[in-house]
């Protein structure tokens, strides 16, 4: 599994709380807290921070920029979906730094970024969206 930062477009005035690469720190926490027994399927999955989700990604979402955001997004086939002999890109998990910034305050950043990681990673296992967020992520 691999981490990459990802510059965009000038970040926002939240941005100041917390340097990238302290940022880039918790994510990586986040990532290391993942248990082994599911750690071991990641390998092939590249996690990315990025400033801001495009505009053009909202909308395909359905998601309006002036009412709310985007924290991460996985991108890939999930396990469930694939056949034994796969073989594709590597899987992609999002994570997007300036909504987080934005939305909550420097004490409950570590544990958010955790969440939404997880919450990808349960995609990239198969669940859909209602069923992590009924498991609360």
């Amino acid at each position: 599994m691999t981490i990459d930062t990802v510059e965009g477009s000038a970040p926002g005035y939240a941005m100041a709380r917390m340097t990238r690469s302290r940022f880039d720190e918790l994510v990586a926490e986040a990532l290391d807290g993942i248990p082994d027994e599911f750690a071991a399927y990641l390998e092939n999955v590249a996690v990315v921070v990025e400033d801001e989700p495009a505009p053009a990604l909202l909308q395909r979402l359905g998601i309006d920029p002036r009412q709310g955001s985007l924290y991460g997004l996985y991108q890939g086939v999930p396990l469930s979906e694939r056949p034994h002999d796969f073989a594709g890109l590597p899987d992609r998990i999002s994570i997007f730094a300036g909504p987080l910034l934005r939305d909550f305050p420097p004490r409950r950043l570590k544990h958010e970024i955790a969440v939404t990681i997880v919450h990808e990673i349960a995609h990239f296992f198969g669940l859909d969206e209602e069923r992590v967020r009924r498991l609360g992520y």
